[in-house]
């Protein structure tokens, strides 16, 4: 009796230092919830982590791919946000812009920016605009002048092909009409060869990334107005920036800050998300597997092959940039509201 009591104190201890040693994430599934249509870029990205992140978490767990797309990641990101158990089983990646929708108060947003927790993000988003070659329209000069805007195709207000043109029209007196409401970049980019629209803002990378644009530049189909960031693209250095028609047009200091607020979307990039609650622990192994995913030269190299740059951002310096534009003073976020015709 004695011996068999000691045999059974063994037992459930060598068991509570087992399931102890046993990772978390061991034999389970992660889900990343994809705010976008599968074969966009802000898709591409996620699945490229999907592949190679496992082996980066202890337990190896298996990651499936989720995409909820419409409204530029809005019903994504809402159903993430209100949906996502606070486990560390479920991964989002979402738009880089909506914090624009909580700014102004629109009332379909569902989600707090100021609570989602920040993995990283695996490239920044800086913008250009092309233009299709054959329009009347070769500079931003001609837009400025022109008597009928340029017709460009956007997904939603918090895509950058929507708030892009309109910030032009503030900082450089440009007129654009702007049509919203296709499901994904790759249906504005089927109406600019159908005619219907000419011209769509977007992400660099994105134009590097996939078709059509590769078969775009090589038959000169479109041309590029400008781009975002402190200096040139290696692969767009005749390409005049943003900010130097700021100084060109001599942009007032009232809508350079609100550039600034705007833009702050190209530093948070193309991010992935916990949602709010998950345990600090299983926050630290997801960040750290990111971090060590985006630097395998496994990933590296396939994402070269693919022509997905790779340009990454930590989660705790997204979570600085993040609470930043959440603070932005109530002058400028009148300013937002104007921007997205609230």
């Amino acid at each position: 009796m004695y011996s068999a009591l000691i045999a059974f104190v063994l037992f459930a201890l060598w068991s509570i230092s087992v399931h102890a040693q046993t990772p978390f994430y061991q034999g389970k599934t992660i889900t990343f919830l994809v705010a976008a249509k599968a074969g966009d870029v802000y898709d591409l990205y996620p699945r490229l982590l999907a592949e190679y992140m496992p082996k980066h978490i202890p337990g190896t767990p298996n990651i499936i791919v989720q995409n909820v797309p419409g409204a530029a990641g809005l019903i994504g990101t809402n159903q993430f946000y209100n949906t996502a158990k606070p486990d560390g089983l479920t991964l989002g990646a979402t738009y880089p812009a909506l914090y624009f929708e909580q700014l102004v108060g629109r009332p379909e947003v569902k989600f707090d920016w100021n609570k989602l927790i920040w993995v990283g993000s695996p490239v920044s988003s800086k913008s250009l605009m092309y233009m299709r070659a054959d329009s009347p329209y070769k500079s931003i000069e001609d837009i400025r002048t022109a008597k009928t805007p340029p017709k460009c195709g956007a997904t939603g207000v918090t895509s950058s092909a929507y708030y892009m043109p309109k910030l032009m029209e503030d900082a450089f007196g440009t007129k654009f009409d702007v049509v919203s409401g296709y499901v994904s970049g790759s249906d504005i980019d089927l109406a600019v060869e159908r005619g219907e629209v000419i011209c769509r803002a977007f992400t660099i990378n994105a134009f590097f990334a996939r078709e059509p644009f590769i078969t775009w530049r090589k038959k000169n189909f479109v041309r590029v107005m400008y781009q975002t960031g402190s200096k040139p693209d290696e692969r767009l250095k005749d390409v005049p920036l943003f900010k130097d028609f700021m100084d060109k047009y001599k942009t007032r200091e009232s809508t350079r800050r609100l550039v600034n607020v705007v833009l702050a979307s190209d530093e948070i990039g193309r991010p992935v998300v916990l949602p709010p609650g998950v345990p600090a622990d299983r926050v630290k192994i997801i960040r750290g597997a990111f971090n060590k995913t985006i630097n395998d030269p496994a990933l590296r190299t396939e994402a070269k092959r693919r022509r997905l740059d790779i340009d990454p951002a930590k989660g705790e310096d997204l979570d600085v940039v993040a609470k930043e534009v959440m603070t932005t003073p109530p002058d400028i976020v009148e300013r937002v509201k104007t921007l997205l015709g609230k």
